[in-house]
């Protein structure tokens, strides 16, 4: 591909970040975005010299157009993702890639059987504390992975949800903290621990329960094939935005990560491994700056004939693991792998 036209729809919080990455990359250009508020898609017409949509179907036989991103709300990722994959496009969904594990399997299925690639925008993978304890997991040099922890404590206020009518509901956003804003670390928990035997969970909404119908609070045991265990907690309870921690402890040392920077703790002295990374896509601090690297990255092996490696199935496994979440806080008992309920937002009938 000598020339790739992208298209984004959804013009929303995440939109600009897509468009200044996919502005970064040599031979690409944004040909269209789609948002059904006319206001919004013209304004980011405007702001990213191109054409504003509010259909984007318009976009499904467009031949200047072999990329779409959908930085829409959950709900609607699996019907766009299909429509498009349908009609020869390469995907990229922002995170969770559908709302439940029935409509991301569908998802996959129409990927494998259609011309263009699915990716999922999973980008703290690219983070460079993260691609470090990825190779050290992999390389063995600490010995055994013995345990995890991911902690998230982020702030989401009423107004964050009133001002989005899709957000807080189990219908439209598919759950809350676990599905929205920790998804992420739970990825990287499960990309990090590998198979996973067991999970034991429990969701609560400690603050906002007057606003969502969602969860604002969640905590999980997860117990890994490899017999390590990882903990984890999140919550948009807290007043500020704080770094995500990440902890893992090995035979021979731990790795932990504070804000950006990764740290050995061997034999009883402290190395930093790295510091943080520039980013040149405005991305909140809090978010990690893998962003503009993932979607670098997709590209890349779209224009190689490459399979983007973080997929449909990669997808499905961080869904797995929150509709685990969900069914043992409901049950209050461990979820056995391959036993959790088939819809995350299943939880909402039950309380």
């Amino acid at each position: 591909m000598n020339s790739t036209g992208a298209a984004i729809i959804g013009c929303g919080a995440i939109a600009p970040l897509h468009a200044r990455a996919i502005a970064s990359i040599e031979g690409a250009r944004l040909v269209a975005v789609a948002d059904i508020d006319p206001v919004q898609a013209r304004q980011s017409a405007q702001d990213y010299g191109c054409e504003g949509l509010t259909d984007y179907r318009q976009l499904l036989e467009r031949k200047d157009i072999d990329i779409v991103h959908l930085c829409t709300p959950h709900h609607l990722h699996a019907e766009m993702a299909m429509e498009l994959l349908k009609a020869g496009k390469h995907v990229l969904t922002e995170k969770p890639m559908a709302l439940d594990v029935p409509s991301a399997r569908q998802m996959r299925a129409a990927a494998e059987h259609a011309a263009g690639q699915l990716g999922v925008v999973f980008q703290n993978r690219y983070n460079e504390p993260s691609v470090r304890m990825k190779e050290i997991i992999e390389s063995g040099s600490l010995g055994k992975l013995l345990c995890m922890k991911g902690v998230v404590t982020w702030t989401r206020d009423a107004d964050y949800y009133t001002g989005s009518s899709w957000r807080g509901r189990w219908a439209t956003e598919g759950g809350g903290v676990l599905i929205n804003q920790t998804i992420h670390t739970l990825d990287l928990l499960q990309w990090f621990g590998g198979g996973i035997a067991s999970v034991k969970g429990s969701v609560t909404t400690d603050v906002l329960d007057e606003v969502i119908e969602v969860e604002d609070t969640a905590h999980a045991c997860i117990n890994f094939s490899s017999g390590a265990r990882g903990l984890f907690y999140g919550t948009n309870a807290y007043q500020t935005n704080s770094p995500v921690e990440l902890e893992l402890v090995f035979e021979l040392g731990t790795l932990q990560q504070r804000r950006e920077s990764l740290y050995l703790w061997q034999d009883g002295q402290e190395t930093v491994l790295c510091g943080p990374q520039g980013s040149s896509t405005g991305g909140k601090a809090y978010w990690g700056t893998g962003h503009s690297r993932l979607i670098q990255d997709f590209y890349a092996h779209i224009r190689d004939g490459r399979r983007f490696w973080i997929d449909g199935t990669e997808g499905i496994k961080t869904l797995e693991l929150i509709a685990a979440i969900y069914q043992s806080s409901y049950s209050r008992k461990p979820v056995q792998q391959g036993k959790a309920p088939m819809a995350s937002h299943g939880f909402s009938h039950l309380h």
